[in-house]
């Protein structure tokens, strides 16, 4: 019985060099191919890319037995992985994730456009060997890595709100596990959407810009509800452009709205991307991203512990919003302002929520019909004090019935205000409760669907 695990030589299965496969055909003519990707299932399984109806494949069909020879890339030391086919996933996390990494694996290989994933062929490892020869020291082990989820841990549990949680969570990142560039981003559920609402390490925050389930690492995260990691250099059309270009496309109802864009924040040419779903009872909410320039980021061990940060992140995230109900009982009414200079143009576009300032894009959506009844309420009543319940009670926002995300709207709202609009803030009174200031007089125009 072997003595190496998987686990010791998932270094190898990090698909940094291709491994080797050897098969044997009915008549036991043997055949040895390249294959892109060994990846880790469990202890005991790994799945193979299946990207052509070759020999290789032929021969599995009707021998499902084969030898894998794989390298670590670091300590140059070769080991033998003796397999038995058991079946093929063509959906699923485990396909999923192998099909975003496949194009990171092409692109750093040279093969663009040649490489398609058809399936995910699932092996029992029956034996492991390590192969006779010489081969380099093994690093030390990373010191600390539990302390520092422990560091990030404690500093999220000491948040008692959305935007505190989520400022802290990536600061946690840099400070303690060496990300400089992370963004969260959450769900909304009625568009299949995400909309970035936090972020760090770009030249802008890019809050407010948005990528379809199943768009990029990103949305293959989100949609399959699985991480997927990229260690290896990223071609700009198939992710980070494949993003932009998405976010170009307004639907038919938007096209006579110009400049709905904004910006999505990623780096221009990431070399390794993790992408970890936010959850709470099963359901998602959102998903925390990193990035870096550099090849070889993010390793398993890295994965492993941003996928603990996302638990305990998606879990505060839920109760936050859970919390944010407040009250309604009487609170002391705000001083009376008054509002002096230029008045601020702001259109409202009743087909898809859109609000714009003096033509300047602000947002859309469900946050840009709260944002529209705050005015209104303004304008009409002179009130500048809100309720996270009268929100949820008003027909008019559309909010959804399940997951509504709604303190996740009002921050999205409270920072492009800050970003594009600073005569007009929403500042916290308390829980559950705002304030709209404005500074500027606010001449409304509702504009017909």
């Amino acid at each position: 019985m072997s003595t190496i695990s998987l686990h010791a030589i998932r270094p190898c299965l990090e698909g940094a060099i291709p491994a080797v496969m050897s098969t044997c055909g009915p008549d036991g003519t043997p055949n040895v191919a390249y294959i892109s990707q060994v990846v880790y299932v469990d202890a005991r399984r790994v799945a193979l890319s299946y990207q052509f109806f070759n020999k290789t494949r032929q021969n599995i069909l009707s021998n499902p037995w084969a030898a894998v020879l794989v390298l670590d890339p670091v300590t140059a030391r070769f080991y033998r992985l003796h397999l038995h086919y058991e079946h093929t996933e063509t959906s699923g996390p485990v396909f999923e994730s192998m099909r975003a990494q496949l194009a990171g694996i092409a692109s750093h290989s040279g093969m663009d456009g040649v490489f398609g994933l058809q399936g995910a062929d699932i092996y029992t490892v029956e034996h492991i060997d390590e192969v006779p020869g010489e081969g380099l020291d093994a690093p030390a082990p990373r010191p600390g890595l539990l302390h520092a989820v422990r560091l990030c841990s404690e500093r999220m549990a000491r948040c008692g709100a959305l935007d505190s949680l989520l400022q802290t969570t990536l600061a946690a990142l840099q400070e303690h596990l060496g990300i400089r560039h992370a963004m969260v981003l959450m769900l909304d559920c009625s568009t299949h959407r995400l909309y970035t609402v936090a972020s760090c390490g770009y030249p802008t925050s890019g809050v407010g810009s948005e990528i379809q389930l199943g768009d990029g690492v990103i949305g293959v995260a989100a949609r399959e509800m699985t991480p997927v990691r990229i260690s290896h250099m990223t071609h700009a059309a198939l992710y980070s452009h494949a993003i932009r270009a998405s976010l170009a496309e307004t639907p038919p109802e938007d096209a006579t709205l110009p400049g709905m864009d904004i910006p999505y924040p990623g780096l221009a040419q990431p070399h390794s991307q993790i992408a970890i779903p936010l959850m709470a009872a099963g359901r998602l909410l959102g998903v925390l991203f990193a990035e870096s320039p550099l090849d070889l980021q993010f390793t398993f061990e890295d994965e492993d512990m941003l996928v603990a940060i996302g638990g305990h992140l998606g879990a505060a995230i839920d109760l936050l919003q859970a919390a944010s109900e407040g009250s309604d009982a009487a609170h002391p009414a705000a001083p009376p302002t008054t509002a002096t200079g230029t008045p601020l143009r702001v259109r409202h576009f009743a087909a898809n929520d859109s609000v714009f300032i003096n033509d300047d894009y602000l947002i859309k959506g469900v946050a840009g019909a709260i944002f529209w009844k705050l005015l209104r309420d303004h304008a009409g009543q002179g009130r500048m004090d809100f309720s996270n319940r009268e929100l949820r009670l008003d027909p008019a926002i559309r909010l959804p019935d399940f997951a509504d995300n709604l303190e996740a709207r009002l921050l999205l709202l409270q920072r492009r205000l800050q970003e594009n609009c600073p005569h007009i803030r929403i500042e916290k009174t308390g829980r559950g409760r705002f304030r709209l200031c404005v500074e500027r007089p606010v001449a409304l125009e509702d504009m017909p669907a």
